[in-house]
């Protein structure tokens, strides 16, 4: 599957906030936030939302894939995304060991494998807490 989502009973607001903590807990730091609605707003764009977008890296995680294999960088920083679906709030992220492994370089899988293990851990934090 290309995709790792969960589902919260938490607010989207709140699954937010937990989220960015989950992640700093294990070490991403998250680079940029996009407001969906917002920034289609701003572009008179109407979107009914909620939706935010959260980049997010590990330094050392992304060194370590860049050195192995610069085209890396394609799939650098990780995405995971908050989002209200019928009245549900979710949380999700394309798996990283997918999008690595379009560029069939093995020696990218453990870290991928890594990666995708500890953003799913934050995601089920944020879910669970």
């Amino acid at each position: 599957m290309f995709d790792y989502t969960v589902t919260t009973s938490k607010g989207f607001d709140q699954a937010v906030e937990d989220l960015k903590n989950a992640l700093t807990e294990r070490k991403f730091g998250v680079l940029w936030e996009l407001d969906v609605p917002l920034k289609l707003k701003e572009k008179g764009v109407e979107y009914a939302g909620p939706l935010r977008i959260l980049e997010v890296c590990n330094p050392l995680k992304a060194k370590g894939a860049l050195e192995a294999n610069i085209r890396a960088g394609y799939f650098l920083p990780c995405k995971v995304i908050v989002y209200v679906e019928e009245g549900t709030t979710k949380i999700g992220m394309p798996r990283p060991t997918v999008l690595i492994g379009l560029l069939g370089d093995e020696s990218l899988r453990k870290v991928a494998e890594e990666v995708e293990a500890e953003l799913a851990t934050a995601l089920d934090a944020t879910h669970l807490s």
